[in-house]
């Protein structure tokens, strides 16, 4: 059982190797890879959030943020929740980013911020900003990556931290 539906190990390491293999396909390979996605994604029960989720990552990683925005929000409307979740939420950042919505993907990853720790927690910040960015908030932006950036600095960590904080407060 994974976040979002049932899903067993064999289909989870199936979905694994895809991917894996998926660093290697060359441009002309991605719709076969699209397929091998769409093959997996069949086994799964019809309204699993699991299912739109890969399929949207799928087309992502392929250069097609346009196909990927949909089924992002349907994995996310039919409760993809935890990890997965957390990623989608990302990704349809990013996407939505790249295809000229910034403004949502600033309301989608803000919440983000104040969720509970993990290992996503600069893949939030860094998308954020790259939204921030694309709607001329530069200075906050630049604030979260070296906000996310300082504690992984052998030296320096509370001086960007401190930066970090200027950037956006009053006195910066």
């Amino acid at each position: 059982m994974c976040e979002g539906g049932p899903v067993n190990q064999d289909w989870e390491d199936r979905v694994a190797a895809a991917w894996a293999r998926f660093d290697d396909c060359s441009e002309s390979e991605a719709s076969a890879f699209r397929a091998v996605i769409d093959a997996l994604v069949a086994e799964l029960p019809a309204d699993s959030p699991v299912g739109p989720f890969e399929q949207a990552c799928a087309w992502d990683s392929t250069g097609h943020s346009d196909r990927a925005v949909p089924l992002y929000r349907e994995a996310l409307a039919r409760g993809l929740d935890g990890y997965r979740g957390r990623r989608a939420k990302i990704q349809l950042a990013s996407s939505l980013r790249n295809t000229g919505q910034p403004e949502e993907g600033v309301k989608l990853l803000t919440p983000e911020l104040d969720a509970p720790s993990d290992e996503l927690d600069d893949a939030v910040r860094a998308c954020l900003a790259l939204c921030l960015s694309g709607l001329g908030r530069d200075r906050e932006g630049l604030s979260l990556v070296l906000g996310a950036l300082a504690p992984h600095l052998p030296r320096y960590q509370r001086s960007m931290a401190n930066y970090a904080r200027l950037l956006v407060s009053p006195d910066g």
